[in-house]
């Protein structure tokens, strides 16, 4: 299953996942992007994104106002669907209306193919990304599991010679592990960098991370929206 978490309100760009993509809410245009690989479920606290959903057919679930992050609204939209407990369900994020399918699969079959607590995908970046701090960084150890996640450049390379990774905010959790990264305490360094996933390598949880090519980028600002639809000619 593939829950996306729909949140009104945007500090940097208001209502930004009714923003028009190609003809259609973002929100919708993200749905459709990954419609053909499981059922679609958008996870709101607006009713205007319910009626949106329902007049484009996909499911949607009201969930409260007051989560501090899409996973927590997620899990919220999971307990309330009738769904066994070693579902796998997929966090693609609203505002990710250009993400390629095949990225997606790649995140489901690495939990189902693995024994992570969870999962997510990185890419190749280059310098220019990697020194700025709105592309997460990643490390992996050999297994290709996550060591750590940075807005940092990461590791920091003396010679310049490194290829980074550059982490995609695309998750998958079995029902179960969802609910237990809920209930896990905030750690400290998920506070200092302002990335959830630190709180599972805090707590000694595996995430397996898969590579993949993927030319999508999140829209955070009506900026990105023009760069996005200049670059995929939307």
């Amino acid at each position: 299953m593939i829950i996306i978490p729909a949140r009104m309100a945007s500090n940097r760009f208001p209502n930004k996942i009714l923003a028009n993509i190609n003809g259609f809410p973002m929100v919708i245009a993200t749905a459709k992007r990954v419609e053909s690989l499981d059922r679609v479920v958008i996870a709101t606290d607006s009713q205007e994104v319910i009626n949106l959903a329902k007049d484009y057919g996909f499911d949607a679930v009201m969930t409260g106002n007051h989560h501090q992050s899409g996973t927590d609204r997620i899990n919220e939209a999971a307990s309330k669907l009738n769904i066994s407990e070693n579902e796998v369900i997929v966090n693609v994020q609203a505002d990710e209306p250009f993400i390629e399918p095949e990225v997606v699969q790649s995140v489901i079959d690495r939990v189902k193919n693995s024994d992570c607590f969870m999962a997510s995908c990185y890419k190749l970046i280059g310098k220019e990304f990697a020194d700025d701090p709105n592309h997460v960084k990643v490390i992996t150890d050999a297994n290709q599991n996550a060591i750590y996640f940075s807005r940092s450049k990461i590791p920091y390379d003396r010679e310049e010679h490194l290829e980074y990774f550059g982490h995609l905010g695309i998750y998958g959790f079995t029902k179960k592990s969802l609910k237990e990264f809920c209930e896990l305490e905030a750690a400290p360094l998920e506070n200092i960098e302002k990335l959830e996933q630190l709180r599972a390598i805090y707590h000694g949880k595996k995430i397996a991370m898969v590579k993949v090519q993927s030319e999508s980028f999140g829209i955070d600002t009506k900026e990105d929206l023009e760069k996005a639809l200049a670059y995929f000619k939307a």
